[in-house]
């Protein structure tokens, strides 16, 4: 059993120059209501998408664009991941990947559990008994998706994830908000300062931390 960090990162939208690429595209499409494409430049973005979006509250032209994230966080915090309804997802799966190979199975150590203490001695106890449980029922023939059934939820899985742009945003201020999971917020937090870092304006008034409630009353 190998313990690893959990981590969730964009795919396919290297810097900012292409997330500015997918707001133009945004722009672009939401402009056909109005037949105004002609008039757009090459920062013509920025001002329109402020006014439409930002001000107007037109959300819905943000869901002309996609981002794809590829994440490794353990099965707890996937089965809170999934209940986003508007999404792709594509997971690593128990019931066919066979982990009796040494050294396969990976589990995401909760980072509040004190490093060298008891606690942490007892945890990789239990995931390593976990471990040879499975191995043992592989091995007296037992398939992967019966086999799965004794493995832990801290077992490191792998989650690529399709949203449109509204619902990041969504996403972002329901998992990064105060009430939200910590191994959650240990991946959403890093998450949306890449998000930050790469699109501008749509994500740039969410800041982690904040109550729950209030982040409902924001635009979504």
């Amino acid at each position: 059993m190998q313990t690893i960090k959990s981590y969730a990162e964009i795919m396919w939208l290297s810097d900012r120059n292409a997330g500015i690429q997918l707001l133009r595209k945004i722009e672009y499409c939401a402009r056909v209501s109005h037949r105004s494409e002609e008039t757009m430049t090459d920062s013509s973005w920025h001002r329109f998408l402020t006014a439409v979006v930002l001000q107007h509250g037109d959300w819905s032209v943000t869901e002309h664009g996609t981002v794809t994230v590829d994440a490794v966080v353990d099965r707890g915090v996937t089965h809170e991941w999934v209940r986003h309804r508007l999404g792709a997802y594509t997971q690593e799966s128990t019931r066919f990947c066979n982990y009796g190979k040494p050294g396969e199975i990976k589990a995401i150590v909760p980072f509040e559990i004190v490093p060298d203490g008891e606690e942490l001695r007892s945890w990789i106890g239990s995931i390593s008994d976990a471990e040879l449980e499975y191995l043992r029922l592989l091995k007296a023939g037992y398939s992967p998706q019966i086999a799965r059934s004794v493995l832990p939820n801290a077992l490191a899985s792998r989650l690529i994830t399709t949203y449109n742009l509204r619902q990041w945003r969504h996403f972002f201020l329901m998992r990064t908000c105060k009430e939200a999971h910590p191994q959650m917020k240990e991946v959403t937090i890093p998450l949306l300062a890449q998000f930050k870092e790469r699109i501008p304006l749509l994500y740039d008034d969410i800041e982690p931390e904040r109550r729950q409630a209030d982040n409902l009353r924001m635009p979504q």
